[in-house]
């Protein structure tokens, strides 16, 4: 069984700020901004949602086939994604474009600075599901405008289940066209923030989006998860963190942890706490992909955590 992953790819660079913001943005100048931030700290991490998902979802041992359009400056991930064994024959270098990229600066208060450059990424309607062999299941996660909408008609009209997550992308996006995603897609996720915005856009309730797709998924951060089904609301509680170092790439961690469940038709309940794990590895590291951890380990702290041990038809 193979997940189609599509998503972005992007290069993260992530840098701190020693300070605060508020001591050199004057209020009553915003209107002519020119500061400038010494940034001492630095580091540049591979990221987008397909990359990360991917990641996740092979850490679990799943079969991730990542869809998404680079740059001609992506050799060093692609260099990673060979050393993970994450394939790449879906991957799509777009000629005299950047792959994706993030810069952002944080301060002393956690306020966040970015600037994103979509260069690719606004290529990926490109790419061609009928290209995949052998998917099983899709995850249609922020990319995009025009890849998104393609990809959810093409998984629906190829009849492959498929998870629609709209992320940051949902801005994109009005009453008309998420009402479409949720009509063409098995399973729909989002966080609170994302629901509030789904909701508004849409006018339909958590139990109405579950009546039009098989589930609908909210996550809550540490408050954990909300399934909601045509039959049962599912309250996934957060998995313990051992240490809280980085939150940037826990949602796309749960969506490999939840792909995961769904591949070995593991009931929802455990599924969830699966993603809900999946999630705190990942936020004990900096970065989105630096985090590590085998099947039997896993399967350990998920004892641990949740008190039973989850088995699938192939172990």
């Amino acid at each position: 069984m193979s997940a189609l992953i599509c998503g972005s790819f992007a290069f993260d660079t992530i840098m701190v700020f020693n300070d605060k913001f508020k001591h050199h943005i004057l209020p009553e100048q915003v209107h002519i901004i020119n500061v400038s931030f010494l940034v001492p700290d630095l580091r540049r991490e591979f990221g987008g949602c397909a990359g990360n998902i991917a990641y996740n979802l092979k850490l679990l041992g799943g079969d991730a086939l990542p869809m998404g359009t680079v740059g001609t400056d992506f050799a060093s991930y692609a260099e990673w994604m060979d050393k993970c064994s994450i394939p790449r024959t879906h991957v799509t270098t777009i000629d005299h474009t950047y792959t994706a990229q993030a810069f952002i600066t944080t301060d002393m208060d956690d306020n966040q600075i970015t600037a994103f450059h979509p260069g690719a990424m606004n290529f990926s309607h490109l790419n061609q599901l009928s290209k995949a062999q052998g998917v099983t299941i899709g995850i249609v996660s922020p990319d995009g405008r025009d890849g998104m909408i393609e990809h959810a008609r093409q998984f629906a009209a190829a009849g492959i289940p498929f998870i629609f997550d709209p992320g940051q992308g949902i801005p994109m996006f009005d009453g008309n066209d998420l009402r479409q995603f949720i009509e063409q897609a098995t399973w729909v996720i989002v966080n609170d923030y994302e629901w509030q915005l789904m909701h508004e856009r849409t006018g339909l309730s958590p139990q109405q989006v579950a009546a039009r797709a098989q589930a609908l998924i909210i996550t809550k951060g540490p408050d954990g998860a909300v399934i909601y089904t045509a039959d049962t609301d599912y309250q996934i509680p957060c998995a313990e963190a051992k240490a809280v170092n980085d939150p940037t790439g826990c949602g796309d961690a749960f969506r490999g942890g939840l792909l995961y469940g769904l591949m070995k038709d593991i009931d929802w309940e455990t599924t969830g706490r699966i993603a809900s794990l999946m999630g705190a590895i990942k936020v004990e590291h900096h970065g989105t992909q630096n985090h590590t951890v085998t099947i039997e380990e896993f399967k350990q702290r998920f004892r641990q955590n949740f008190g039973y041990t989850f088995r699938t038809a192939f172990g």
